[in-house]
């Protein structure tokens, strides 16, 4: 006998308890239902779309269960609810600032807006627009401002990622409360102070490359250090489930916030280690040409507004670069040498050496000072900012280079570089070519920076992994025989060159390639093998010089940046037959009058001398 038959009123029971359960679930889709539509309609409504990703395909007239479902870049927890679980805006070229609409994805754990042009700084309560993240990734854009502790509320985060931004100010020591965080970088930005102490998993060096002034493990010490290392074992202790020692933490950290709160109120451009050096306004500036004032310490403070976070034209892997406005109206760049181990003789020796390296496409070294630990670098300022900035702007529509002015700028840097291999004397491996470290003056010619500071950072050892292939830790540009061994040799030159000639005729950026497939996730350099493979090879031209007369030439161009960038070192060219390759196209032009490189009979890959100066650029 069936239940039916035994118990009629039981299985009523049984129905109308499943209808009931059906029709609250229905209503609690339809309730999610309306704040996720309402949140994607407020990302669209508050996002610049300039290529018309979202418009032609985030349709709110269809009706259909499901249909937010189907939108670019949005995955639900179902594909017939219409519940959104992450958000994925990846490289669309999307403008505008934190889409505060998101906080009606309720149910949201994971968003990516990495690789867009959003600018402004994050909500300082940004914890309450997106509460249950796992994966946060807005890396690649032009964010500012501080980090809000208040992410650090996310207690689900297990990937982080805050890299290529302009981030100032320091980073939360409370993200060390962060249980799950395995990933974290905040790589390419302007941040100072210490770095948080993550308990559950090690997070490498690597992550913080290339800001201001950081420090803690797994950096160089802090000032300090015994005490910082107490608010690590008190976050430690936190971490592992200790009620009271986590509210004698919450304590120590609210009055540890209103304490740097207070500081940076006092010091707000985060420039402190300025003011320790005051005291020594005697010293001089050392200046290798008599054109140029004769300067002090003080004038330099007072030219860059005691080293103001504001002066910053760049910052690299050796320091920050400030510029320097002095009071006859003269404009120069000044570098700050971070961690340099050089001792004050040592250091005035090194400089002494490069001082008398000059050449016309290299940037002018105009002296160096050393107060205390301190160590300045004095250079020309260059009134064109980098070849990088030039080929990439923040707006792609105002990039205005012409095929001529590439090709200057093209063969003025094979020039210096052929330079540094072949004729200087002792000869130079510049080690980290890249388009940030090449420097346009006024009359848009190129200048080389940068060379020698490898050595003046560390004596010893310097073909060793301090100093890897690429500005900002770009590997698009690093050879491949180096990520093996680790030297640094003139053929490693010749790739990372190849791929700044890859950048001037694609417009493509070493790492991200825009106009690839979106299922390629390679470097500029395998886009192009890919393409050399077959009859598409001339699709990787910029489009805005093709069909302009000199299509010949650019055909030439391409086939020299691809000699740089194969795979074998010994099969691509040297730096003087680079040179006269580039020349030979540009010979119309009549860029270059007469010739300063000449190739020596030992002219080889390793016989280089043992005096070789291993270089590394580091100006943004």
């Amino acid at each position: 006998m069936t239940l039916s038959e035994k118990n009629p009123m039981a299985v009523a029971h049984i129905l109308i308890w499943m209808v009931l359960v059906l029709l609250s679930s229905r209503i609690s889709v339809s309730n999610a239902t309306a704040t996720d539509i309402a949140c994607l309609k407020s990302i669209k409504a508050s996002l610049v779309d300039p290529n018309n990703y979202l418009n032609t395909t985030w349709d709110f007239n269809n009706n259909t269960e499901g249909f937010i479902c189907r939108f670019l870049g949005v995955e639900c927890w179902h594909p017939d609810e219409n519940r959104v679980l992450n958000i994925r805006l990846s490289d669309l070229g999307l403008k505008g600032q934190f889409p505060l609409g998101i906080k009606q994805c309720t149910s949201l754990t994971g968003l990516d807006l990495s690789h867009n042009k959003l600018y402004g700084s994050f909500p300082a309560n940004i914890s309450k627009f997106i509460p249950y993240v796992t994966s946060l990734d807005l890396s690649f854009n032009n964010f500012s401002g501080e980090i809000p502790s208040n992410l650090a509320n996310c207690s689900f985060l297990n990937d982080l990622r805050l890299d290529n931004n302009r981030l100032t100010g320091k980073i939360p020591l409370e993200f060390g409360l962060l249980e799950r965080i395995k990933v974290f970088t905040v790589t390419n930005n302007l941040l100072t102070g210490p770095v948080p102490t993550f308990n559950h998993y090690n997070i490498p060096a690597a992550s913080y490359a290339n800001n201001l002034d950081l420090c803690g493990k797994p950096l160089s010490e802090c000032p300090g250090v015994a005490e910082k290392s107490k608010v690590g074992v008190i976050a430690a202790a936190a971490a592992g489930g200790i009620t009271f020692t986590s509210i004698i933490v919450g304590i120590f950290l609210y009055f540890l916030s209103r304490g740097v709160a207070k500081k940076k109120a006092e010091d707000p451009e985060g420039n402190r280690w300025a003011k320790s050096i005051k005291g020594t306004k005697g010293i001089k500036v050392s200046m290798f040409e008599n054109s140029v004032s004769k300067m002090r310490l003080s004038d330099l403070m007072k030219a860059t507004n005691d080293f103001s976070n504001n002066n910053i034209i760049g910052a690299g892997r050796t320091g920050p670069m400030y510029k320097a406005v002095i009071s006859d109206g003269c404009i120069l760049m000044v570098k700050r040498l971070q961690d340099s181990q050089r001792l004050e003789k040592e250091f005035v020796s090194e400089m002494k050496t490069l001082g008398n390296v000059k050449h016309r496409n290299l940037v002018p070294l105009l002296g160096y000072c050393v107060a205390k630990r301190e160590r300045f670098l004095v250079y020309k300022f260059m009134e064109n900012g980098t070849l990088y900035d030039k080929l990439h702007p923040v707006e792609p529509e105002i990039r205005n280079m012409d095929w001529s002015m590439r090709l200057k700028i093209a063969i003025g840097t094979a020039r210096s570089l052929a330079w540094l291999h072949h004729n200087c004397n002792p000869r130079i491996i510049h080690r980290n070519i890249s388009s940030k470290c090449i420097l346009l003056d006024n009359d848009f010619e190129p200048k080389l920076s940068d060379f020698g500071l490898a050595r003046l950072m560390n004596p010893v050892d310097t073909h060793l992994s301090t100093f890897v292939n690429g500005e900002f830790g770009d590997l698009g540009y690093v050879a491949p025989e180096y990520l093996r061994t680790l030297v640094a040799t003139p053929k490693g030159d010749v790739y990372s060159f190849g791929v700044v000639l890859l950048e001037l005729i694609t417009g493509e950026k070493p790492t991200h390639v825009a106009n690839a497939p979106e299922s390629f996730k390679g470097s500029l350099v395998e886009w192009i093998r890919q393409l050399s493979e077959g009859p598409l090879l001339r699709t990787s031209i910029d489009k805005t010089l093709l069909g302009n007369g000199f299509d010949d030439e650019l055909n030439q161009f391409l086939k020299v940046a691809c000699n740089c960038v194969v795979e074998n070192a010994k099969e691509r060219p040297t730096m003087f037959e680079v040179h006269q390759l580039l020349r030979t196209i540009g010979e119309r032009y009549y860029f270059t009058t007469e010739d300063d490189i000449t190739l020596p009979t030992d002219a080889g890959d390793t016989d280089f001398p043992d005096e070789l100066i291993v270089a590394d650029a580091t100006t943004k």
